[in-house]
């Protein structure tokens, strides 16, 4: 998954520069040139909307199911459900990832909801809830494999995007890299013995698994390293972000988080 950056990897987000404001961006300065400053719960209760930004074609984190339905997905569920406990309506704007950051910067909607990772960089620049994904990455091989752990990919070959931070831990275990374009393409070259394996994120794995069955692939060692995926907000919006936390601790506490990621993963992945 490109899109996903462990602490193995740090990249830094892509900004592209936005004007929209929403109708949640109660506390934006407005100046020309000026960055909205944080949202506070207030502001969006009083607004009675929890503007959300999300890609929209990310599955199964936020989809349009077929293609043209309704929006969905685990991250899609997941704010929904926050939003409610807030007792807010919820909006959704969808956008490219490259101008996502952007988005939430110039106070077009509240929240990023879309698998994004924590990292250094990141916390610099926003503020998060508390992750409801925990992920680490894993080496996937076929069933019948003797790859036990990544030290085995020396002199091996494995199948990545040349993007993806995964690319660089798989090269950094010796491994010969065949590039492909993603997921999919990696799993082909794996079943046509083409390749001995290949790192990937685990929710790619569990989702694949899922709705594809994988009983002759494998997961024989995962990272140490996990990826922490949170609802990421505007610097300073410190209150909202702990009402935020105590709807996902509610969340978690009732099996409501649990019962959401066994739908679309067939395991627990918030913790």
């Amino acid at each position: 998954m490109k899109r996903r950056i462990t602490a193995l990897t740090l990249a830094a987000a892509t900004a592209l520069t936005l004007a929209a404001c929403s109708s949640g961006g109660g506390d934006s300065s407005g100046g020309a040139g000026t960055e909205p400053e944080g949202l506070s719960l207030d502001a969006v209760q009083d607004a009675g909307v929890l503007v959300v930004g999300t890609e929209g074609t990310y599955r199964p984190f936020t989809f349009h199911e077929g293609g043209s339905g309704d929006l969905t997905g685990f991250d899609v569920e997941i704010v929904t459900a926050v939003a409610e406990k807030l007792g807010v309506d919820v909006e959704f704007q969808e956008t490219q990832w490259d101008a996502i950051f952007a988005g939430l910067e110039s106070g077009r909607f509240d929240v990023i909801a879309n698998q994004v990772s924590i990292n250094d960089e990141r916390e610099e620049k926003y503020d998060f809830s508390e992750p409801y994904t925990i992920s680490p990455g894993v080496l996937i091989a076929p069933a019948d494999t003797d790859i036990t752990s990544f030290e085995d990919l020396e002199g091996r070959t494995t199948a990545q995007s040349l993007t993806s931070n995964w690319y660089e831990v798989a090269e950094g275990f010796g491994a010969n890299v065949e590039a492909v374009e993603g997921w999919a393409q990696a799993v082909e070259l794996l079943r046509q013995g083409r390749v001995d394996a290949t790192v990937n994120d685990e929710l790619t794995f569990l989702d694949f698994e899922k709705t594809e069955g994988a009983d002759d692939l494998k997961v024989v060692a995962e990272t140490e390293d996990a990826s922490r995926n949170a609802l990421t907000f505007r610097k300073g919006s410190t209150d909202l972000v702990e009402a935020v936390n105590d709807a996902l601790a509610e969340l978690r506490a009732d099996g409501t988080l649990a019962e959401i990621s066994e739908k679309y993963f067939g395991a627990d992945v918030t913790q």
